[in-house]
C-alpha cells in the first residue's frame, strides 16, 4: 500500500472512471431516491474539479490524523452527513429512530441529507481536511473507495471500540476485516451494495440466466446482455466465474478478465455496459439479462413479476457505504454512541425496512420479521449463510494499479 504521506492525484484513467460513475453509474443513484423517484444524485462539476488540481496534500504534512478535542459532554449534539433518503422516515418529516436516539441519550442530532455522490461531497470537505481543520461534520457515510483514501491520507478518527459495543457484537461476519481498514478501526458499515445478476423471464423465455458464463457465452442472450461501467463489479463478477478471487486479483488475472469480456464484446454478445439505466432496459425486455445492483432489483421485482435476481454459484461483488468521524470532530463520543446505537437489532430492523438495502448488523431478522415479514425473507436486505459466504470485494488498490485498471476497462467499454 502506498505510503500515506504521498501526494494523492487522480490520472486520466480514474477521472474517465469517476465520469463514468456520476453520470451512470453506482455513484450517481441517490440510493434509496432512486428506487421511490426514479431520481438520479446530482454532481457539481467543482466536486470533480476539486479533485483534478495539483492532488491531495499529504496528509504527514497537515497534522489533520490529529484527534480534536472532545467537546461531546458539554456539547450534546452530533452533525450527521448522510446520503438522500437513506434514513427511515415518516409523514410530516419525523425520522423515529433518529428521535429515539435523543429522547434516550439527550443527544441531538443534526441529520443533514447533503451527501449526493461521493465526489461532489469530498470536494466539499477537502479544503478543510487538508487544513487540518474541522470539517462541521461529527459523522459521513461514504462509500468504500472513498472511505478508504481518506482512511490512508490519515483524515479519519480512530474509533473507541469501548464506545461500540452493540456494533462490535452485532458487525456481521462478512463485513468485518476490510483490507482498506482492518478491524474496522476507523469505520463501520451502514449497508451493503451487492452487485449480482437480474434477468427478465419473459425476454429469455422462461429460462433462468445464474452466471456470468451464461452472460458472456450463451447465444441465445446475444446482443441481449448487459454488463455494468463499474470496474470492480463488472471485472469481479467476471474473476469470481473464472475461479479467482477479487480480493487477491493480480494483474495477470486482471488482463485475463479484461481479455474475456473483449472477446465477449467482440463477438456481439454485449449489448453495452450500463449504469442504474439497465432498469429501464431490463424490463421492457430490450436487455435479457444484466448484472445489476440488488438494492434496484426490489422494487422492480414489485413492478414486474418477470424480473429474476440469480445470485452466481461462483460468488458476487459487494461494495459497503460506511460511517467514519472526521478528523477535527468536536463530538467524537457522541458519533460513537450514534454508531453504536444503529447497531441495536430494533433500531437496525426500522432502517433496513425504509432503504431496503443490506443490512450488516446481525440478530436483525426477528426485529425486522416484526415489521414485514416479507423484508426479513429477502436475502437482498438479509443475506442467509449461504449468500453471506458468496460474498466478495474487489482489493484495495495502489494508486499506479488503478490507473492501469481503469484505462484497460475505458478501452473496453469505449469510455
Amino acid at each position: 500500500m502506498e505510503s500515506r504521506h504521498e501526494p494523492e492525484s487522480l490520472s486520466a484513467p480514474q477521472l474517465a472512471a469517476i465520469r463514468r460513475s456520476v453520470t451512470g453509474g453506482r455513484m450517481a443513484l441517490s440510493r434509496r431516491g432512486l428506487l421511490r423517484a426514479g431520481g438520479a444524485g446530482a454532481f457539481a462539476v467543482g466536486g470533480l474539479g476539486a479533485l483534478t488540481g495539483c492532488g491531495i496534500p499529504p496528509a504527514g504534512r497537515t497534522g489533520a490524523a490529529g484527534a480534536a478535542d472532545d467537546h461531546s459532554a458539554e456539547e450534546k449534539r452530533v452533525d450527521f452527513s448522510n446520503w438522500t433518503e437513506y434514513m427511515d422516515e415518516t409523514k410530516g418529516g419525523h425520522r423515529p429512530t433518529l428521535e429515539e436516539f435523543r429522547r434516550r441519550t439527550g443527544i441531538t442530532v443534526k441529520y443533514t441529507e447533503d451527501i449526493n455522490d461521493n465526489v461532489e461531497f469530498f470536494g466539499k470537505i477537502k479544503p478543510q481536511l487538508a487544513a487540518g481543520q474541522d470539517t462541521g461534520r461529527d459523522l459521513i457515510c461514504v462509500t468504500d473507495w472513498l472511505a478508504a483514501r481518506m482512511i490512508r491520507l490519515g483524515w479519519v478518527q480512530t474509533l473507541d471500540a469501548a464506545n461500540l459495543p452493540h456494533a462490535y457484537t452485532n458487525l456481521a461476519a462478512e463485513f468485518r476485516d476490510p483490507d482498506w481498514d482492518p478491524g474496522r478501526a476507523h469505520s463501520y458499515p451502514w449497508t451493503g451494495i451487492p452487485a449480482v445478476i437480474a434477468y427478465n423471464k419473459k425476454a429469455t423465455g422462461g429460462r433462468g440466466v445464474t452466471s456470468v458464463s451464461q452472460l458472456l457465452e450463451d447465444p441465445r442472450l446475444k446482443g441481449r446482455v448487459g454488463l455494468l461501467t463499474e470496474m470492480r463489479d463488472t471485472v469481479g463478477l467476471t474473476l469470481l466465474d473464472m475461479g479467482k478471487r477479487p480480493e487477491d486479483v493480480t494483474a495477470d488475472d486482471f488482463g485475463a478478465a479484461i481479455a474475456r469480456l473483449q472477446k465477449a464484446s467482440d463477438r456481439g454478445q454485449i449489448r453495452r455496459f450500463t449504469g442504474n439505466d439497465y432498469t429501464g432496459d431490463l424490463t421492457r425486455g430490450d436487455l435479457a439479462a444484466c448484472m445489476a445492483w440488488a438494492g434496484d432489483l426490489i422494487q422492480l421485482q414489485a413492478d414486474n413479476p418477470e424480473i429474476e435476481l440469480a445470485v452466481p454459484d461462483a460468488g458476487y461483488m459487494t461494495a459497503t457505504d460506511n460511517l467514519l468521524i472526521p478528523a477535527k470532530a468536536r463530538h467524537k463520543k457522541n458519533a460513537e454512541r450514534l454508531i453504536d446505537y444503529y447497531y441495536e437489532p430494533e433500531v437496525a430492523a426500522k432502517v433496513a425496512a425504509y432503504i431496503n438495502y443490506v443490512c450488516p448488523v446481525d440478530g436483525v431478522r426477528a426485529e425486522l420479521a416484526k415489521i414485514d415479514q416479507t423484508l426479513a425473507d429477502n436475502p437482498l436486505i438479509l443475506p442467509d449463510e449461504e449468500m453471506a459466504a458468496k460474498s466478495h470485494a474487489f482489493r484495495s488498490l495502489s494508486s499506479k494499479e488503478e490507473t492501469a485498471f481503469e484505462d484497460a476497462f475505458a478501452k473496453l467499454t469505449g469510455a
